[in-house]
């Protein structure tokens, strides 16, 4: 069982890229090497029209198939294990549309089956009936409200002979939990063509633990905040030392990111409500020039701004893992709180500093 979604792809509506960017990064992790082959692909999608596109992450591979109402017969070219996406051609055009991801196994048959847009099956030959028969019993834990992790690590306890036990291992949320879960499988299974596949994802939670653990460090209270300079609206350079003796608030934000700019107004309405308490140093990052002034000029900030280059170490020093990335430094240099994304505690925060 999988949980049918609306789905946009890149070159395709910003509203609908960053499902597809989440989605690609994990599956990203998921591409290991294997044997030359092709993937038989069946489908009978009740929901689906005449014609569906299959791609993988990458888009390496990209290629519209026709079929008719839903029932499609394909061949793919798969040099290696990877994530593939099914799309409807509507996604394209920014419409609601439903998008089928799935573990894509050169040499091997798969079936996918939905009857409504909400939910569809993954099945066909053996490595996809073990899929299934995991994928139920996921489900099933899921429906009732059970531990999704310990369902995972029971279902590998008892099919270590399969090479679907291992790839699902990828779904849990404990690293440590994990590799107990790998060392269950058999040797086979453990040492085969699954391994890379979980060996990059630990690789990748492991360093991302580090980057995280590193970021808490660089952004916790009572930290001297690092100085900085750069060039503000008018191309002259603005240091941060230069605000020393207020609470300035860094906002690390970009024209691109649809929480910051879903922001800006709350930003706006406590600006004007602690007028004189604080300063904003509105920080772009990963805009051009051109970019960041119509941005500031379209959203009326009324607030100071630098422009933050690619080559700049600001990120770097700040530790900075999310956007926006809001963070709180005291009269004195040094950091009061360090707040990620768009929490209303951030304007709590601000309540609490300056009634």
């Amino acid at each position: 069982m999988h949980n049918a979604a609306a789905l946009c792809i890149i070159n395709i509506p910003t509203s609908m890229k960053k499902i597809f960017l989440s989605l690609a990064l994990i599956a990203s992790t998921l591409t290991i090497q294997a044997a030359d082959g092709k993937l038989h692909v069946k489908m009978d999608c009740k929901p689906v029209g005449d014609s569906i596109v299959a791609l993988t992450a990458d888009q390496e591979l990209k290629k519209t198939f026709v079929g008719k109402q839903g029932v499609f017969d394909f061949e793919l070219d798969i040099p290696n294990v990877c994530q593939l996406y099914l799309v409807e051609p509507g996604a394209f055009r920014g419409e609601h549309a439903s998008v089928y991801h799935i573990p894509a196994i050169p040499g091997e048959e798969v079936v996918v089956t939905a009857t409504e847009r909400t939910r569809y099956d993954v099945d066909g030959s053996k490595f996809y009936a073990q899929y299934h028969e995991a994928d139920i019993v996921i489900e099933t834990a899921q429906k009732e409200g059970k531990d999704v992790t310990q369902t995972i690590y029971d279902f590998v306890k008892a099919h270590p002979d399969y090479e679907a036990s291992a790839y699902i291992i990828t779904q849990m949320d404990n690293i440590d939990k994990m590799k107990e879960a790998i060392a269950l499988l058999n040797p086979e299974v453990r040492e085969g063509r699954m391994k890379p596949l979980y060996q990059s994802l630990f690789d990748r939670i492991e360093a991302q633990m580090k980057a995280e653990e590193e970021a808490a460090k660089k952004q916790a209270t009572g930290i001297e905040a690092p100085d900085f300079t750069l060039n503000d609206l008018n191309g002259k350079p603005l240091s941060l030392s230069s605000l020393r003796g207020k609470h300035v608030i860094l906002d690390f934000w970009g024209s691109w990111c649809g929480w910051c700019i879903k922001g800006i107004p709350q930003m706006k309405e406590y600006y004007t409500k602690y007028a004189g308490k604080f300063e904003i140093l509105g920080i772009d990052c990963n805009d051009s020039d051109q970019k960041w002034r119509d941005a500031v000029k379209k959203y009326e900030l009324p607030w100071l701004h630098v422009y933050n280059p690619k080559d700049s170490k600001v990120l770097s020093d700040y530790g900075i893992q999310g956007f926006p990335t809001k963070i709180i430094i005291g009269p004195d240099g040094k950091i009061v709180k360090t707040i990620v994304g768009e929490d209303p505690a951030f304007y709590t925060l601000l309540d609490e500093l300056f009634k």
